[in-house]
C-alpha cells in the first residue's frame, strides 16, 4: 500500500499541509486551520443540501458540527491572542474548549482595546448570530454535576456518551432533534465572515504596530 504522506504526480490531487503555514506566524497558522475546519463544514453542508437522497446528512451532521465548533474555537483563540499582543500582554488565550468562555474573553479584550484607543468596535453587533448559536447550543449540552455546578459537554458531536457515560441529548430525546441544513449554511457563512474579518483586522493592526515601533514612530 502506498504511504498516505506521499505525493501524486498530478499536483491538483495533492494537499500541501505546510503550504499555508510556517514556523513563525503562529496566529496565522491557527487562522489557517480555523478556515479549513469552517470551510469543510460549510462545503459538506452545501453538498448535502444539493443531494441528500440517501439521507447521509443523518451521519455527516456530526463532523459538520464538530468542524464548525472547532473552527469557532480556533478563531476566538486567535482573536484573543492577537488582542493580547496589541495590549502587550504575555497571555495568549483561555486554555479550554468552552465556546462561551472563549467568546466572552474575545469580547472583553476587543471592547477594552477599542475603548483604550478611542476606537469603535462593530464586533458586538456583528457577533450576535454566533452568540445566539452558542446560547442555543449550551441549552442542549448543559449538565448538572454532583456539587451543583454546571458542566457543558462541548464534545457532544465527537462521542455518543457524555462526561458521565450517559447518552447525549440527541440520543435520549423522544422527539426528533433536527438541523435545517439550509439555515445552518446561511447562519454559519455569516459567522465565518465575521470571525475571519475580525481576526484579520486585528492581525493587520498588530503588523502596523510592529512596523511603527520598528521605525520609531
Amino acid at each position: 500500500m502506498k504511504k498516505i504522506f506521499s505525493s501524486n504526480m498530478n499536483i491538483d490531487k495533492n494537499a500541501y499541509m505546510n503550504y499555508r503555514t510556517d514556523g513563525e506566524t503562529h496566529i496565522n497558522n491557527m487562522v489557517t486551520l480555523a478556515e479549513g475546519f469552517m470551510c469543510s463544514s460549510l462545503s459538506l453542508a452545501e453538498q448535502l443540501i444539493n443531494n441528500n437522497k440517501l439521507s447521509q446528512a443523518d451521519i455527516l451532521i456530526y463532523p459538520i458540527l464538530f468542524n464548525a465548533n472547532h473552527a469557532i474555537e480556533l478563531y476566538l483563540k486567535a482573536i484573543s491572542w492577537t488582542l493580547n499582543l496589541l495590549n502587550s500582554s504575555k497571555e495568549k488565550f483561555i486554555r479550554n474548549h468552552q465556546l462561551k468562555d472563549l467568546l466572552n474573553d474575545a469580547k472583553k479584550l476587543i471592547n477594552n482595546y477599542e475603548t483604550n484607543t478611542n476606537g469603535s468596535s462593530h464586533f458586538n453587533e456583528a457577533i450576535k448570530p454566533l452568540e445566539s448559536y452558542i446560547d442555543e447550543l449550551y441549552e442542549k449540552i448543559e449538565e448538572v454535576i454532583k456539587d451543583g455546578k454546571k458542566k457543558y459537554n462541548i464534545d457532544f458531536s465527537r462521542y455518543p456518551l457524555d462526561y458521565n457515560g450517559e447518552p447525549q441529548f440527541y440520543i435520549i430525546e423522544l422527539d426528533n432533534v433536527v438541523i435545517d441544513l439550509e439555515n445552518f449554511h446561511t447562519v454559519f457563512k455569516n459567522i465565518h465572515k465575521t470571525l475571519d474579518e475580525t481576526v484579520n483586522h486585528y492581525l493587520f493592526t498588530v503588523a502596523d504596530k510592529w512596523e511603527w515601533e520598528a521605525e520609531g514612530i
